[in-house]
């Protein structure tokens, strides 16, 4: 499960994940998103600030976050990864050899600094 906010007009996603993930979350999460991806093209910025991975309660939840994944990175700019968490700090050079969006880690006290990443990315408002 995971908290999600889209941050309009900047186009700018940040997920927080607090307890192993289920197929419903990306469900949800495609039926709010996709209205902004149709109305502007793409999404500019996915932040994912997480103290951990935790995990997915099923295979299930594994396959729905794998076809979120491939129906929508080619329209995701860039990807950032906000913690101090070891494994997810090694993510982005996984992750970035296998999707459309630039990706960069970030530590945890550098949340600001990921925002500001991801803004630069974003579209102007006035488009």
């Amino acid at each position: 499960m995971f908290t999600h906010k889209l941050l309009s007009p900047e186009g700018i996603l940040v997920l927080e994940p607090d307890a192993q993930l289920e197929a419903a979350d990306f469900e949800g999460l495609a039926r709010e998103i996709d209205p902004y991806i149709a109305e502007h093209g793409e999404l500019p910025g996915v932040m994912i600030h997480a103290k951990a991975l935790p995990g997915w309660v099923n295979l299930e939840a594994v396959l729905a976050h794998l076809r979120f994944i491939e129906s929508h990175h080619h329209n995701i700019r860039r990807l950032a990864v906000v913690s101090d968490s070891r494994l997810l700090t090694e993510l982005p050079k996984i992750v970035g050899h296998l999707v459309h969006a630039e990706v960069k880690h970030f530590a945890e006290s550098a949340y600001e600094d990921a925002l500001q990443w991801l803004g630069k990315a974003a579209i102007p408002a006035e488009q």
